[in-house]
């Protein structure tokens, strides 16, 4: 068995905060873009990680903020991990290094040679995602998810994952897979139906 962890995104209320968990989620991921369909503000996230168990870690997406914004958030929150989802440089990351929260930068993905930029970041994680001209994510785009073995470190992945195909994502080999608008009933709200669904796929396969 692989033993990968799962990450919800997109959380906007409790109710499919604590849904998620009960079915099995690692993680949960909180989008503090303001452009974002998803989109909660500091205070919101705050109230709803205020009611979840210590036990699940809780991400926070940042788009071309200014660092100084992440570090806030982050605190406010007591953020697990942040993610940076825009077009932020590896000096950039680096300079997020010394808050308590791990750093995953995401990297939209159209071919191989996307694939290269994740091994100039030395962040605590990286998540692929698939390439959009206008969006940052929650897409429900999907590349090719072969192309992560070739990098080495702690690979997020995401991008079209849907409780049909979780398995093969599963079975790629990432540390983890990422899962938005795969099941979802509207943009920020989860379709408790799907989600389970996606559990259910993957317990045969998920250590």
């Amino acid at each position: 068995m692989i033993a990968v962890k799962v990450k919800i995104c997109g959380i906007t209320n409790v109710e499919d905060a604590l849904a998620a968990i009960e079915m099995g989620a690692d993680l949960l991921g909180f989008n503090f873009y303001p452009q974002s369909k998803r989109y909660v503000t500091g205070e919101q996230a705050r109230q709803i990680i205020n009611k979840l168990p210590t036990f699940v870690d809780t991400a926070g997406i940042f788009v071309n903020a200014a660092g100084e914004h992440v570090r806030e958030v982050a605190k406010l929150c007591f953020l697990n991990w942040v993610q940076i989802h825009g077009d932020e440089t590896p000096e950039y990351c680096d300079a997020l290094r010394w808050i308590s929260s791990k750093v995953m930068k995401a990297i939209r993905i159209k071919d191989a040679a996307d694939i290269e930029k994740a091994n100039t970041f030395y962040t605590d994680a990286v998540l692929l995602d698939a390439f959009h001209p206008e969006e940052y994510g929650g897409t429900g785009q999907k590349f090719d998810w072969n192309l992560i073995r070739r990098l080495q470190t702690r690979v997020f992945l995401a991008g079209g994952i849907t409780p049909e195909n979780a398995v093969e994502a599963v079975e790629v080999g990432a540390y983890g897979i990422d899962i938005c608008s795969g099941i979802e009933s509207s943009p920020g709200k989860k379709d408790h139906e799907k989600m389970q669904k996606l559990f259910d796929n993957i317990k045969h396969v998920r250590g």
